[in-house]
């Protein structure tokens, strides 16, 4: 799409001294940043990071408030070099642009970020600034490999050679991981008396906080038993629900915001307009007041948390292989299309929502009739492939334990059938039209496709990972639909599969 250029200005590059020279239309910081004190240490400054925490911390300082809450990034990976030569190059800022559906563009620039440490370069700072009293958070985007938990066990998964040599190391040593900081640092705080801060998980993972608690202590328990006993003890980790559709920026988001505003920036952040946070009250030396912009601050996150697992991410799941298998590519045109939306609604409405608890403050057709209008955005370009990848890690979560309460309750359960039979056809690694399909499933791709091209011989084969779908196999309700859908997909393709469906089955 062809977008106007409302604006052209002089190409003007992103620094604290030139904030006076922003177009017009183009906010920044109303608060003076060189007041604004460190009060959270983040690990994993990325997009989404700058487009969800960071942005709601600006808010609050625009309003005046949360001044000695400033962030100081922290990368330790070798891939993070980049995010600091660009942070120092750029004062810390960045252009935050929010993508609306018609095509028009809504640009700010952030300042919440004062200060980026590369671990690496110089650990003893990022040390400092950790064991400094100050500091009151320690908020983590590392991404759900970096909690270092063993997908089958659930248990701390010790083998990558960072972590290892983290145990390993004597104590005071430098860290080289995330983990590795984040535990010195306790143990430095509670040595020297001063407390200790909360970790505070930010990742797209079901019960971050619990999983953050679970992982980091069983490090530590590693390293120092006594260590782990405090920080179970004494460590808060709230659990948070987080969402906000962030693509990855591109050359073309670059080019498109220096013609638009002039501005020239180096890692601009591109995301939808909807954004949501809601977030565990459970801190230990206080917080910024959240609420004050929109943040829910509750008792209770599981609600909250599994309506956007069970209808977001799920409903992801329920366009992704049937809208690939179909010829889509991206998915706005799944959403956009009458057919695949009718039968994700239809999903959403008749086997996702009756699982779920009450969700206090939330109205639930409003929320669904979003999803639908937020997946059809097509300024976002969202892939299929991406929605389709690492499905051993989101069809267990996100929609097996759907089925088993609907088979459990005598629920309707045979649009989750199809959802399960289209990632099966999907992962035989090869579309309607006989191009290859590459199938993304760390760990377990070879396994996945192996299974899935048992068909028709062993038409069963792909639920027999007890792993990935319990007892599902044993389930003659379950199996007789799936087995349904999966012929229907090799005889007929996915879309006269989901039109067949969608005549038979109540609205």
């Amino acid at each position: 799409m062809v977008h106007a250029i409302v604006n052209i200005v002089a190409a003007t590059t992103l620094t604290a001294a030139n904030l006076a020279h922003l177009p017009a239309d183009v906010p920044g910081p109303t608060y003076d940043r060189g007041a604004v004190s460190v009060g959270i240490v983040h690990f994993g400054v990325g997009g989404f990071h700058r487009a969800h925490q960071a942005m709601y911390l600006d808010e609050l300082m625009n309003q005046g408030k949360a001044l000695d809450w400033g962030i100081c990034g922290v990368g330790v990976l070798e891939s993070d070099k980049r995010m600091a030569e660009v942070t120092e190059a750029q004062d810390d800022l960045y252009t935050l642009v929010l993508k609306h559906a018609d095509g028009r563009r809504e640009a700010r620039v952030i300042g919440s970020i004062v200060d980026y440490l590369y671990a690496p370069d110089d650990p003893d700072a990022v040390l400092d600034r950790m064991t400094d009293p100050a500091t009151r958070i320690v908020s983590l985007t590392v991404t759900e490999g970096g909690y270092h938990k063993n997908a089958s066990t659930g248990e701390f998964d010790d083998r990558d050679p960072a972590i290892q040599a983290d145990i390993a190391a004597a104590q005071g040593a430098a860290p080289q991981t995330t983990f590795g900081y984040v535990v010195e640092a306790l143990r430095r705080r509670r040595d020297d008396g001063t407390g200790p801060f909360t970790v505070m998980s930010c990742d797209n993972i079901q019960g971050n906080g619990h999983v953050a608690h679970a992982m980091i202590t069983a490090y530590a328990r590693r390293r120092d038993p006594e260590l782990a006993d405090w920080i179970e003890a004494s460590v808060p980790f709230p659990n948070s629900m987080v969402d906000r559709i962030t693509p990855r920026t591109t050359d073309e988001d670059r080019e498109e915001l220096q013609a638009s505003t002039g501005i020239v920036d180096a890692w601009p952040v591109v995301c939808e307009p909807f954004t949501q946070w809601v977030l565990e009250d459970w801190f230990a030396a206080g917080r910024p007041p959240f609420e004050d912009v929109g943040v829910q601050v509750v008792a209770d996150v599981e609600p909250y948390e599994l309506m956007k697992l069970r209808l977001l991410n799920a409903s992801h799941q329920a366009i992704a292989y049937v809208g690939y298998l179909s010829g889509y590519r991206y998915a706005h045109e799944v959403a956009g299309d009458p057919l695949f939306a009718g039968f994700t609604r239809a999903y959403m409405d008749r086997e996702g929502t009756p699982t779920l608890q009450p969700v206090p403050g939330v109205d639930l057709d409003d929320y669904k009739a979003t999803l639908i209008e937020r997946f059809a955005n097509p300024e976002i370009r969202d892939t299929l492939a991406r929605l389709a990848a690492e499905s051993s890690d989101r069809i267990p979560t996100w929609l097996v334990p759907v089925i088993r309460i609907n088979l459990d309750n005598g629920g309707e359960i045979d649009r989750s059938a199809l959802i399960v039979a289209s990632w099966a056809r999907y992962a035989e690694g090869v579309d309607e039209a006989g191009e290859p399909i590459e199938v993304v499933d760390t760990g377990r791709a070879e396994d996945r496709i192996a299974a899935a091209r048992r068909y028709p011989d062993e038409p069963l084969a792909f639920l027999a990972d007890r792993d990935l779908f319990g007892g599902l196999i044993d389930d003659e309700r379950f199996t007789t639909a799936y087995r349904a859908h999966l012929d229907a997909l090799h005889q007929q393709g996915a879309r006269a599969t989901v039109e067949e469906l969608e005549a038979r089955l109540p609205r």
